[in-house]
């Protein structure tokens, strides 16, 4: 008997998310012929560690990875130690500042430290592209590029607009998806995963296959996932990333604070629930079966129990409730140090108004109220902010206004991790 699961049942949690897989059929027949053997697939993914920290976007193509381990298939953890030397130049409109091996070394011990927060160590096989582009040497690496033509390369996106645009582009840039390629020669790949901003690197992989004689590898994309503001992906840089290191309270505030249509997509990016077991949540939420903040709530503990532990995902749980729906604010500001800030504010044209009526209804802008209470920095940025979501009691909207029916209120504000009650006076 195989010990692994139908073909069919396998396809049903590999295809989740995935954006595009070239070509299904393919990953179907290497599918069965694995069953026929007892064979694993070898599916790997390559990390660059360009950074010292990963972050839950980094973490689709790890989750992906953990859906192959978990079926049975060998998955390979690949560090690129090697190809960081020269830096991808996906997305990216300028040639990155190459990193030294010191912070390419200490930043490779990180990730293969966070990595394990999602994959089996005993199961992974971890290896580092030095391994073999090291050995390579100049005539290696001209026989490799002899394969493809500048004209291959300008038809690359990035590379293309850089062109058109009169932007430099390095020499050393062009080898990077040759380099990648090679890792999967190199690791006799039966299917390499990579973000939909790959596709160029990932299909070379397959050309180089070719011409080395292995079968070529399928190639299995998943979608760049939108950070915290529901609109641009998730980055670092753009402060709207949730880092897998967090703690426990971060983590489950930031979750909280997502709108609900990013929420969905949470829910198939970022967790090994079957897209069935998804949609079905979904239509109970459409139909009112189910409050989309019982929803928001079970997402954020699925996600910090992965990350930390069931206990701990109870607790954020808990003083999250604490905050936002009880709001014993000064009891979770002491315990868990929240940023909480209390602002009296109000629509200057309904001030004298309010003041000698408290039952008239307030009319507060949300964006002004994200300025007053020093959460943006600007009028321009507030109203980005607005129409991305922001968490105001405990749901995520986008209204511009919000109405306080009775005066004094304290409301909770929450942009990503930043926590703040609003005083409206």
């Amino acid at each position: 008997m195989s010990q692994f699961l139908p073909v069919d049942e396998q396809l049903d949690l590999l295809q989740k998310g995935a954006a595009e897989i070239i070509r299904v059929s393919d990953l179907r027949e290497r599918l069965e012929k694995s069953r026929q053997t007892g064979t694993p697939l070898r599916v790997k993914a390559g990390f660059d560690p360009t950074a010292p920290d990963l972050h839950l976007g980094h973490t689709v193509l790890m989750r992906k990875l953990k859906h192959f381990q978990d079926l049975g298939h060998q998955v390979i953890f690949l560090v690129g130690d090697f190809t960081s030397l020269i830096g991808d130049p996906t997305g990216r409109s300028a040639t990155r500042k190459p990193l030294t091996r010191e912070q390419i070394e200490q930043n490779a011990k990180t990730y293969t430290d966070q990595v394990f927060r999602i994959l089996d160590r005993a199961k992974t096989e971890v290896r580092f592209n030095s391994e073999w582009l090291d050995k390579l040497g100049f005539e290696g690496v001209i026989r490799l590029a002899a394969k493809f033509t500048v004209s291959q390369m300008l038809e690359r996106d990035e590379f293309h607009k850089r062109f058109q645009e009169e932007q430099p582009i390095a020499l050393h840039e062009m080898l990077y998806p040759i380099m990648q390629g090679y890792d999967s020669v190199a690791l006799g790949a039966d299917v390499e995963l990579g973000g939909t901003d790959q596709k160029f690197n990932l299909l070379a992989g397959r050309e180089l296959q070719r011409d080395f004689g292995q079968q070529p590898q399928i190639v299995l994309m998943t979608p760049i996932i939108e950070g915290l503001d529901g609109v641009q992906k998730m980055s670092k840089s753009l402060n709207n990333a949730i880092g897998i290191h967090e703690p426990r309270q971060e983590m489950y505030g930031k979750l909280m604070s997502i709108n609900d249509e990013l929420m969905w997509r949470y829910w198939t990016l970022l967790t090994d629930l079957r897209q069935s077991e998804i949609d079905k949540m979904q239509a109970d939420v459409a139909k009112g079966a189910l409050h989309p903040m019982e929803s928001k709530k079970l997402l954020a503990r699925t996600i910090v129990a992965g990350f930390h532990s069931e206990e701990a995902a109870k607790e954020a749980d808990e003083n999250w409730a604490k905050l936002f729906q009880q709001r014993d604010t000064a009891a979770v500001a002491e315990e868990e140090s929240v940023d909480l800030k209390q602002v009296a504010v109000a629509d200057a044209a309904q001030l004298e108004r309010a003041l000698q009526d408290p039952s008239i209804e307030v009319r507060v802008n949300v964006a002004k109220l994200l300025v007053a209470l020093g959460m943006k920095a600007s009028r321009t940025e507030a109203e980005k902010q607005v129409a991305a979501g922001v968490n105001i009691d405990g749901t995520t909207t986008t209204q511009k206004f919000l109405d306080v029916p009775k005066r004094p209120a304290r409301i909770p504000v929450r942009v990503g991790k930043r926590a703040k009650i609003a005083v409206i006076c």
